[in-house]
């Protein structure tokens, strides 16, 4: 009886750090349809933001690596169900999928584009890409996992110098870049693989404390060690600027600016620092949450059961209200206006937008509308176990 408690309250820790990552992830997206200044500056530029718009953006930071982390995590719990070529050849075709959707149905969330004039690797694609390579990953010993998975996130800020601006492959490694491919046709790769796929690897390592031989107690110590960790070498090496971030710390005149600039390491691709930051984060989250519980603890692991469902639906019913508020306030949206965030291209409607209230205010009633219906989708995945489908959603 004690075992399947603790297993429960394991894993609805997971599906609560998950939920988080969900609904923190929509105030970044609603502020990009939403926020005045989404289109004028980025919210982390000391020089232009406030701290109410960069607390705003920074939250959402631990989102990616939360979710790409907990994924691996998801994969090892899947591969006790499994063996380890059927686990393989889950993760090769979930993962073939979710760059497909994100290159399709996503991408038309983004953009409502029926000519799908701008290909956008974001962070589903970049999450499909990880499980492919995870799918052969698995295969390997769990100390050489632990190894490759360390070596890639510490030392792959060894390679920012390298620069091969008119590489599309290198973009997709290393270097978040823009292509115009032609008059009408624009790649946008937003999540460079490296290191996320580390991050899921290191998070399928990770689920070896989740097995029920592992006390709830060893585990909370173990991962309560390694985020104070993290986050004391992100403290060191960002104050010393010695390693970790091709954007190095900055004094400014006014501690506020100074505050951004420190807690503002390099997202595209994921610098050493950032990850330290974010998975830091994550990995206190994970270790004092286990026994938390009540009706808010409920509401939010919903979303963290039907992350994928979640996501889609969500970036339509923002752009969506988008559409709605440009028309009530007098302006005719663009296909591209995302986009236009932060002088990737001009910005097509000049003064639409919204102060930062109104980005969460939006936000509040994203998150309202679509409860229900994710609650309900949960329950339906719960009764409908044995249709196959559904572990793609």
């Amino acid at each position: 009886m004690t075992k399947t408690l603790i297993h429960n309250q394991r894993i609805s820790s997971i599906d609560l750090v998950k939920g988080l990552a969900m609904l923190i992830m929509a105030l970044d997206h609603v502020r990009d349809f939403v926020h005045a200044p989404a289109f004028l500056f980025n919210p982390a530029d000391p020089t232009q933001t406030t701290l109410a718009i960069f607390f705003t953006r920074w939250v959402t930071h631990f989102c990616a690596p939360a979710f790409s982390f907990l994924a691996g995590l998801s994969a090892y719990m899947v591969g006790k169900r499994k063996s380890k070529n059927e686990l393989s050849g889950f993760l090769l075709k979930r993962g073939f999928w979710l760059v497909f959707i994100d290159l399709t149905i996503v991408a038309f969330g983004w953009f409502f584009d029926f000519h799908f004039g701008t290909i956008n690797l974001n962070v589903i694609a970049s999450l499909g890409i990880s499980m492919i390579a995870l799918a052969g990953l698995v295969h390997l010993q769990r100390n050489l996992l632990i190894i490759f998975s360390l070596v890639l996130i510490l030392g792959h800020n060894l390679l920012d110098g390298i620069r091969f601006d008119e590489s599309i492959a290198w973009a997709i490694f290393h270097y978040q870049n823009i292509f115009f491919l032609s008059d009408d046709l624009m790649l946008l790769v937003a999540y460079p693989i490296i290191p996320w796929i580390a991050v899921m690897s290191l998070g399928y390592c990770m689920g070896g404390f989740y097995e029920r031989s592992v006390g709830q107690s060893k585990r909370k110590l173990t991962f309560n060690l390694i985020g104070a960790l993290a986050i004391v070498l992100f403290v060191g090496m960002r104050w010393t600027n010695i390693y970790g971030d091709p954007n190095p710390f900055e004094h400014f005149g006014t501690f506020s600016k100074s505050l951004v600039s420190f807690l503002n390491p390099t997202k595209y691709p994921p610098s050493l620092l950032y990850l330290l930051m974010t998975l830091g984060g994550t990995f206190l989250v994970l270790a004092n949450s286990e026994k938390w519980k009540g009706k808010l603890v409920d509401f939010v692991c919903t979303f963290g059961r039907v992350p994928f469902f979640y996501y889609i639906i969500h970036i339509y019913l923002i752009h969506l209200i988008a559409i709605g508020l440009a028309a009530l306030t007098g302006f005719i949206w663009e296909k591209n206006m995302v986009l236009a965030a932060w002088g990737v291209i001009d910005n097509p409607i000049p003064g639409y937008g919204f102060p930062l209230w109104m980005v969460y205010t939006v936000w509040i009633f994203v998150i309202l509308v679509l409860y229900p219906i994710c609650k309900k989708f949960d329950r339906y995945k719960q009764g409908n176990r044995d249709k196959w489908w559904l572990s793609y959603f």
